[in-house]
């Protein structure tokens, strides 16, 4: 058994966290994406009155391209939970998950608001942390801790 001391445990509290309010910017992000019929169309509705009906055609072409943006803020939410939860139970791989954490915690900008912003420097200071962090070399040849009971 590991102990605390030779886990990466400052990168796996800074990315988790980073992860959940991406995921959380996300999910706010898509409830606006996603919304009611009933909002676009009243959308759809002023903006030809405010435009005068040239380009209304315009408007609706445009909350086409949202959703994918909110499934990439979710996706990338869960990838740097992902990341937080790998990089404590294998902290021999911490080059990998530690690239992980910052890619999909600057690719969280575009889906979910870089889980407000504070998210994603979280994500970026915990995998900056993760790849900076030198394992023992008890922790090096350890097996994997397996998270449930």
């Amino acid at each position: 058994m590991l102990r605390a001391e030779t886990r990466a445990v400052a990168p796996f509290v800074l990315s988790l966290v980073g992860g959940v309010l991406i995921l959380l910017g996300a999910i706010v992000a898509s409830i606006f994406t996603f919304g009611s019929p009933v909002i676009y169309g009243s959308m759809s509705s002023s903006m030809s009155g405010m435009m005068g009906g040239m380009n209304s055609g315009m408007w609706m072409g445009m909350m086409g391209i949202y959703p994918v943006f909110s499934i990439i803020g979710l996706a990338s939410g869960a990838l740097v939970i992902l990341g937080a939860v790998m990089l404590y139970s294998r902290p021999f791989e911490k080059d990998l998950w530690g690239a992980v954490i910052i890619a999909f915690s600057i690719l969280g900008i575009l889906g979910g608001m870089g889980g407000f912003m504070i998210g994603l420097v979280l994500g970026v200071v915990g995998g900056t942390l993760a790849l900076a962090w030198n394992p023992t070399p008890e922790t090096a040849v350890s097996t994997p801790v397996i998270l449930s009971s």
